[in-house]
C-alpha cells in the first residue's frame, strides 16, 4: 500500500506537508484567464492560417503553412485541456484525495503537459528544419516536399510526443501530484530512482535539442537568403522567404525565454541524484513561464504577417528616411523561383544572365 508505484496512492504523500502556497480566488482568475486569452489567439491565429494556406496551396509557402497550422493548433488543445483542467483543481480547493482516488485524472494531467509541452517545441524545429531544406534544396522541396509528406511528419511528431508522454504508464509509473497541488508531472520531488531521473532528463534533453536544431537551422536559412539577395542584386526574392524567417526567429525567441527555465530545471533535478534543491516556487515560476508560450506563439503569426510587416516598413522608413529592405516583391511560381535560386547558388554566370534580364518578364 506504501509504494510510489501503487496507482491510487501515487503522489497523495506530497499533500500532507507541502511548502508551497498559492491563492485560490488569484489562481483561479489568472488561469481563466491565460486560457480564455489562450483560446482566442490561437483560434485567430489558424483562422489566418487557414486563409493563408488558401492562397498558397500549390506554392512552397503552403508546407510551412501546415506545418504552423499542426503548431497553432495544437496550442489550443494544451489551453483546452490543461487549462480545463487546472481550473476544475483550482475550484475543488486542490482537494486531490477526494476527486483522484484512483489517480485518472493525475495520470491525464501528467500526459497531457507531457505531450502539449514536447509537441509544439519538436514541431518549431520541424519548420525550421523544412524552411532550411526550401531554402537551401528549392528543386528537392519544390519536387519532394508534398503536402502529404508534410502531414506525415505532423502524424509522426504527434505520435512520438504522445509516446513521450505514455511511457512512464507503460512502464507502470504513475505521474505525481506536485508540490504546489495544482499539476501533475514527472517525480520532482526525493528524486533517486534512475528511471525517474530518466524521464526528467528525457524530457528536458529533448526539448533543448529542439530548440538547438531551430537554431541552428534559422542561422542557416537567414545567411542563404542573405547570401542569395547579395548575389542577385535585384529586388525580386520571395518575400514569403523573409516573411517566414522573421516569424521562424520570433518562435524560435519565445520558446527559448519562455522553454529554457522549465527545461534547465527538469534537468538539473534529473542530474541531481539526491534531494533535490529546486524549490515549488521556482519550479511553478518556471511552468508558468512555459505556459505562456502556447499564448504568444499565435502572436507571431497574426503580428508578423506580410501586410503588417509592411505597413511596419512604411512607418519606419517614414521615420527614419532609411531603406532597409524592400518589401514590395514579385510573386513568381514556385518551380520557376526555386530554378532561379539554384542557378544564382550555383554559378556567377547565371547570376549575371538573370541580372540582365528585362523588369517586364518578371511580372508585376
Amino acid at each position: 500500500m506504501n509504494s510510489s508505484k501503487s496507482p491510487g496512492l501515487a503522489g497523495f504523500g506530497i499533500l500532507k506537508n507541502t511548502t508551497c502556497h498559492t491563492e485560490k480566488k488569484i489562481s483561479v482568475f489568472f488561469s481563466i484567464i491565460f486560457m480564455t486569452v489562450g483560446i482566442l489567439s490561437n483560434s485567430l491565429a489558424i483562422a489566418i492560417l487557414m486563409k493563408a494556406y488558401q492562397r498558397f496551396r500549390q506554392k512552397s509557402k503552403a508546407s510551412f503553412l501546415l506545418l504552423a497550422s499542426g503548431l497553432v493548433v495544437t496550442d489550443l488543445f494544451g489551453h483546452l485541456i490543461n487549462g480545463a483542467i487546472a481550473v476544475f483543481v483550482y475550484a475543488s480547493d486542490k482537494d486531490w484525495i477526494r476527486f483522484n482516488q484512483s489517480n485518472i485524472l493525475c495520470s491525464v494531467f501528467g500526459i497531457c503537459m507531457v505531450f502539449f509541452g514536447l509537441c509544439p517545441l519538436l514541431l518549431g524545429s520541424v519548420m525550421a528544419v523544412e524552411r532550411c531544406i526550401g531554402v537551401t534544396k528549392p528543386i528537392f522541396h519544390s519536387t519532394k516536399m508534398t503536402s502529404k509528406h508534410v502531414k506525415m511528419m505532423l502524424t509522426m511528431v504527434c505520435l512520438f510526443a504522445v509516446l513521450i508522454a505514455l511511457l512512464p504508464i507503460l512502464r507502470f509509473r504513475a505521474y505525481q501530484i506536485q508540490a504546489s497541488r495544482t499539476w501533475c508531472f514527472y517525480k520532482t520531488e526525493h528524486v533517486e530512482d534512475w528511471e525517474d531521473r530518466f524521464y526528467l532528463l528525457l524530457f528536458s534533453c529533448l526539448g533543448l535539442l529542439a530548440l538547438a536544431i531551430s537554431f541552428l537551422c534559422n542561422a542557416v536559412t537567414g545567411i542563404t537568403l542573405l547570401r542569395v539577395k547579395i548575389k542577385s542584386q535585384q529586388r525580386q526574392g520571395r518575400s514569403h522567404h523573409f516573411e517566414m524567417i522573421i516569424q521562424l526567429l520570433a518562435i524560435m525567441c519565445v520558446s527559448c525565454i519562455c522553454w529554457s527555465p522549465f527545461l534547465v530545471t527538469m534537468a538539473r533535478i534529473g542530474i541531481n541524484e539526491s534531494r533535490s534543491k529546486e524549490t515549488c516556487e521556482t519550479i511553478l515560476f518556471a511552468l508558468r513561464m512555459a505556459t505562456w508560450n502556447q499564448i504568444l506563439d499565435p502572436w507571431v503569426y497574426i503580428l508578423l504577417r506580410k501586410a503588417v510587416l509592411k505597413n511596419l516598413y512604411k512607418i519606419t522608413r517614414g521615420c527614419c528616411g532609411v531603406h532597409i529592405i524592400n518589401l514590395h516583391v514579385l510573386e513568381l511560381s514556385s518551380i520557376k523561383n526555386s530554378l532561379k535560386v539554384a542557378a544564382i547558388s550555383e554559378s556567377p554566370v547565371s547570376s549575371r544572365q538573370i541580372n540582365l534580364q528585362p523588369l517586364s518578364c518578371t511580372g508585376q
